[in-house]
C-alpha cells in the first residue's frame, strides 16, 4: 500500500497525494481540450466526472495499484504524474505552465523514487507518436523506443496509434 503522505520535493514543485479538494482545480486541465489531445479519453464535459476521475486515483493509490501525484507550483495545481499499472509513467499538465520544465522536473523525482524507493528495475511509457512533445521529453529523459503498434486507442470517432519506451535503471 502507498502512503498517502507521501510528498516529494524538487526545486520548484511540490508532489503530493491527490486530495478530494483538488476536483476544480484538476477539472480545469482534465476539461481541456489541448491538455487532452493525446489523452486516453475526451476532455471532461462535467465537474462530476473529474470528482469520479480524482476519486478513482487515490483509491488506486489506496489500494498500490499507482504512485501518482498531483504537482502544485506556489500553491497552484499543475499537473499530475506518476507511475501506473505498475511501472508504466504517465503524466498531464496544464497548458499554460508548458515549455517551463516543469514536467521534466517532476518526471525527474518520480523517476528517482521508482528506481531508489519502489525498487523497479525498469520504467514503461505509451505515447501517442504526434505528441510530439511528450516524445521529446521522455527521450531527453533516457527513455529509448522499444516498438510501436498502429489503431491502439479510439477516442471521439478517431484512431491513435502507439509508441513504446523504456527507461532502464542506471547500472543494470
Amino acid at each position: 500500500m502507498n502512503d498517502m503522505n507521501t510528498i516529494l520535493r524538487t526545486p520548484r514543485l511540490i508532489l503530493r497525494r491527490p486530495r478530494s479538494d483538488d476536483v476544480a482545480a484538476m477539472h480545469a486541465i482534465l476539461r481541456d481540450p489541448l491538455a487532452m489531445r493525446y489523452w486516453s479519453t475526451l476532455p471532461h464535459t462535467t465537474l462530476a466526472e473529474s470528482e469520479a476521475w480524482v476519486t478513482k486515483t487515490i483509491d488506486a493509490i489506496n489500494a498500490g495499484d499507482c504512485d501518482d501525484f498531483f504537482i502544485e507550483h506556489e500553491g497552484l495545481l499543475i499537473g499530475k504524474a506518476g507511475l501506473w499499472n505498475r511501472n508504466e509513467i504517465g503524466f498531464l499538465f496544464s497548458p499554460a505552465v508548458w515549455g517551463k520544465g516543469f514536467a521534466r522536473e517532476a518526471l525527474q523525482a518520480v523517476i528517482e523514487r521508482a528506481f531508489r524507493e519502489r525498487g523497479h528495475e525498469e520504467i514503461r511509457a505509451e505515447a501517442d507518436p504526434r505528441n510530439e512533445r511528450c516524445v521529446r521529453l521522455l527521450s531527453r529523459l533516457g527513455f529509448r523506443e522499444t516498438g510501436r503498434a498502429e489503431r491502439t486507442y479510439h477516442i471521439g470517432g478517431e484512431w491513435s496509434d502507439s509508441v513504446y519506451l523504456t527507461l532502464t535503471k542506471p547500472g543494470t
